[in-house]
């Protein structure tokens, strides 16, 4: 009889099968218990029909079935994405569009709908839900052999929570891309290296992914493989292609948009008089204003502290494990959001998407990190589409909920970096020294007799 997974020595099975039939221990009367592999599946099971019940309401907000707020989500890609489409086909960027901001990689992404058998608007939406079940299956399959299902319950469960925006933006495809490369990190570092460059050619930040490779061979590997597939990609669009890298002017020339963190001062000064306003600037909503121009170096400035934190970090990190690589990510893209100059709220796909690969190990530090995260996708939710006309016209709700989310995001950045460096950058405690208790005496030895 073969004995469980676990117990069986080397060779054993071998060595009973040479015994005696009599031997052999009778095998036992009784039923087995359901295996492991049964529990898994339906385990897989219960995560695939949330997916697709929260993904089928999604759907119904997306068609207009199931109206939350008055905003017009689905604009961007009948109206915007659709003209650029037709413009990148051409061979050329939108040159005179100072709404596209995006490094060249991002073309293909805007062409794929156009390629599909649909109109532009379904194979838009066929192509992001396709990634997004990309994104579900590759963290089941992940979360096998022992490790947790948690990061899948959360992809499942908490995206929707951001409405009908999570389909209406090509942030998921670039979140695919990202979760890709971070689970293939730990086993195949030139693979994550390739991926993570051709998300930095899709959206820059996924360039993130490779921070926290342990230090020696495996980071020499990712990171020359993410630089030659992005300098690949780039060298292509502009030999092949007009204007490529026209979207860098464009987004030096952000301010503050309505939704970022830098935006907070700006609601508490309209109460005591301050005189400016909102509007669409460079492709989103955006105070214009005495001070604006100030908060946006201010913004900056951070971003270039956050940076210069992440490198400390890296120079000062000790000690690395198998969720390390996917940590150090998520306090990196945390730092990044919350110092930025627009946290438009598909910036929260990129958050759920890494927290999730976080979630899958069981050495992860960021637990924590992903419930606020989480809680801030319901507020963003709040924000936009739900309330955002009253944000933009500085009434209660609207300013209310973006408060809290914007609270709860940086406080998730905060918890996340505290995290991270007390389980890699602290230096461990010395061992107590125990005292040294004398020898007992030796008893004199009896006399024989």
């Amino acid at each position: 009889m073969r004995l469980p997974v676990g117990l069986q020595s080397p060779g054993e099975d071998s060595i009973t099968t040479q015994l005696h039939p009599l031997s052999r221990p009778a095998e036992p009367a009784e039923t087995p218990a359901p295996s492991g592999d049964r529990a898994v599946r339906r385990a897989w099971v219960a995560v695939g029909l949330s997916w697709a019940a929260t993904r089928t309401l999604v759907m119904l907000m997306v068609l207009g079935l199931l109206q939350l707020g008055t905003s017009d989500v689905t604009s961007d890609v009948k109206v915007i994405y659709r003209g650029w489409a037709q413009v990148l086909q051409t061979g050329t960027f939108p040159l005179d569009d100072v709404t596209w901001q995006y490094p060249p990689l991002t073309a293909l992404v805007m062409l794929v709908p156009h390629w599909l058998p649909w109109t532009y608007f379904t194979g838009f939406l066929v192509m992001v839900a396709t990634a997004d079940a990309l994104v579900l299956g590759l963290l089941l399959r992940a979360s096998r052999h022992g490790r947790s299902r948690a990061g899948a319950w959360l992809w499942a469960l908490v995206v929707p929570l951001l409405g009908p925006t999570v389909y209406c933006r090509f942030d998921l495809v670039v979140t695919a891309v990202a979760v890709v490369g971070l689970l293939a990190a730990a086993t195949r570092p030139r693979l994550s290296g390739v991926l993570a460059g051709m998300g930095a050619m899709l959206k820059v930040w996924p360039v993130l992914m490779v921070l926290g490779t342990p230090r020696g061979r495996r980071t020499r590997e990712t990171w020359t493989a993410m630089v030659v597939s992005a300098l690949a990609i780039g060298f292509y669009y502009a030999v092949t292609n007009v204007g490529a890298y026209s979207f860098m002017s464009f987004q030096e020339n952000r301010g503050i948009e309505i939704e970022s963190l830098g935006a907070l001062p700006f609601y508490l000064a309209h109460l005591f008089g301050w005189r400016g306003h909102a509007e669409m600037h460079y492709g989103s909503t955006e105070f214009l204003g005495t001070g604006v121009d100030l908060a946006g170096k201010l913004m900056v400035a951070l971003s270039l502290a956050a940076f210069g934190w992440l490198l400390l970090w890296r120079f000062r990190a000790r000690r690395w494990n198998a969720a390390t690589p996917c940590d150090a990510a998520l306090a990196a893209l945390l730092l990044f959001t919350v110092t930025s100059r627009v946290i438009s709220p598909q910036y929260l796909v990129w958050l759920i998407g890494v927290a999730a690969v976080c979630l899958v190990s069981p050495h992860t530090t960021q637990r924590p990190t992903a419930w606020l995260i989480a809680a801030a996708s319901v507020f963003t939710f709040l924000e936009f589409p739900v309330f955002f006309g009253d944000l933009a016209a500085f009434k209660p709700l609207g300013v209310s909920a973006l408060v809290i989310r914007n609270l709860l995001l940086a406080a998730a950045a905060v918890v996340s970096c505290r995290r991270l460096w007390r389980a890699t950058a602290t230096p461990l405690p010395a061992p107590a020294e125990l005292p040294i208790e004398p020898e007992p005496e030796a008893e004199p030895e009896a006399a024989t007799t």
